[in-house]
């Protein structure tokens, strides 16, 4: 068994995402408290998985943004106050998480964090309204993934790759949401990356896998609106590119194929 093998992942709710080997797990962006999305985004279209770490496993837990699909600040606090739990952020939120009563672990762009046998890096990724925004890559044993949150299509691509590629895994968010917010000038331009736009992205990470996240869960008109098809249009995008795209259920496992780090 090669040492990639002791690594899984798995696909949580929404954007959700677990990367775990030994005692040791690290979460992204994990959603268990939906309430307070109800009046925006609407209420899951299904229960969410369970989150719950096996007994003697500890949690770090990093979040992309503070939008409360990604941030949810009832489960950050009770993952902080687990005995060897931490919670991971980009610097400049980490007063802000704070201020919600989330103590946080704060990491400069590009700054290594070693947690057991993974190292975590935040790089750059870009919010549709320009709040603070990034991007966690998680090195393992023989493995390499990326995950993005609520990313729009931008110039950075390029240089994550060259400084950080190739990656095993890419997770990237498909479902082309249309947004619509008070005191916001709503435009037809998506919120999120659309199903095509994921697979050029894993394209330009060299991403031996893209995952598809975000998607399938929220539905709001006229306020949060997904497109049509995402998953259908995502995997024929994929294949089109020669890309393995997966679209792995809520809570299930995800297959790859370690050889980016091996």
């Amino acid at each position: 068994m090669s040492s990639a093998e002791t690594v899984t992942l798995r696909r949580l709710a929404w954007a959700g995402v677990e990367v775990a080997c030994g005692d040791v797990r690290i979460v992204i962006d994990a959603l268990k408290n939906p309430a307070d999305l109800a009046g925006f985004q609407g209420m899951p279209r299904r229960p969410l998985p369970s989150i719950e770490a096996p007994p003697g496993v500890s949690t770090h837990a990093f979040i992309t943004h503070l939008h409360p699909d990604h941030c949810d600040r009832l489960l950050l606090t009770e993952f902080a106050a687990t005995e060897g739990s931490t919670v991971g952020c980009h610097t400049p939120i980490v007063d802000i998480l704070g201020k919600m009563g989330v103590a946080a672990v704060a990491q400069n762009m590009g700054e290594r964090r070693q947690i057991g046998p993974f190292t975590t890096i935040p790089v750059p990724s870009h919010d549709w309204r320009g709040d603070d925004q990034v991007a966690w890559i998680v090195e393992g044993p023989g493995l390499r993934v990326i995950h993005f949150g609520d990313t729009i299509w931008h110039g950075k691509w390029w240089e994550i790759a060259r400084e950080y590629g190739p990656f095993d895994v890419a997770f990237l968010p498909i479902a082309g949401v249309m947004a619509r917010r008070e005191g916001i000038t709503p435009t037809n331009q998506p919120a999120t990356l659309t199903p095509e736009q994921a697979v050029e992205a894993a394209v330009v990470l060299e991403a031996s896998t893209a995952c598809a996240i975000h998607y399938d869960l929220f539905n709001n008109p006229p306020y949060y609106t997904e497109q049509h098809d995402v998953r259908g249009r995502f995997l024929r995008a994929a294949r089109a590119r020669g890309i393995n795209g997966i679209a792995p259920g809520d809570g299930k496992p995800v297959p790859y194929a370690a050889a980016a780090a091996a």
